[in-house]
């Protein structure tokens, strides 16, 4: 299995590959510039990116190319999950209360695949100033805190999912468990 992760910049790229390398995947980090066609995967990663977006360069991501070529599983997570939002006609704006360290978040009762065997409330690490502040059309939210109202958002009818907190490091309990439930859906 090939799963890419599209590097936008962020500061846990790297743990991003390495999750995905430990769990037996054929990885790579590519610049968020590599044309969709030379990915050749099975799923995509959007890496996390700047704290904001604004003023930010985020390659083909800003543009959706990933997004609207891709007929396989996406898992965008921070600022990859802004730029899936934005991208689908959500809103993204300054976050009331920025969060930065761990965070506890509650999964819906109807969540996504992506939470299957995974509590409904769990500590994550956020580091973001910007948020979800509307969700598009056909998107649902499966997961929230106390101060972001879309920790997790997943489309209706497309394997697309968008996190707003960073599964890749230890902090976040059953991290592995996400990448793990994500790449089942990479296999069908």
């Amino acid at each position: 299995m090939r799963v890419p992760v599209v590097d936008n910049g962020g500061q846990w790229t790297h743990r991003e590959y390495r999750v995905l390398r430990d769990l037996g995947v054929d990885t790579a980090i590519v610049p968020n510039t590599t044309p969709f066609e030379r990915l050749e995967a099975d799923g995509i990663v959007l890496s996390g990116g700047t704290p904001s977006l604004e003023g930010a360069t985020h390659g083909l991501g800003v543009e959706g190319t990933y997004l609207e070529e891709a007929k396989v599983p996406i898992l965008a997570i921070c600022v990859g999950h802004q730029l899936m939002a934005q991208h689908f006609g959500g809103q993204i704006g300054k976050a009331r209360t920025p969060e930065f360290g761990r965070v506890l978040v509650r999964v819906s009762e109807d969540a996504s695949p992506i939470f299957l065997g995974i509590p409904q409330t769990f500590v994550v690490w956020a580091s973001h100033n910007d948020e979800v502040t509307r969700l598009p059309d056909h998107f649902r939210t499966v997961a929230r805190s106390e101060n972001c109202s879309v920790e997790a958002m997943v489309h209706d009818s497309r394997a697309l999912f968008g996190l707003q907190f960073h599964p890749e490091v230890e902090h976040t309990e059953h991290g592995e468990r996400i990448f793990q439930n994500f790449l089942a859906l990479c296999h069908r």
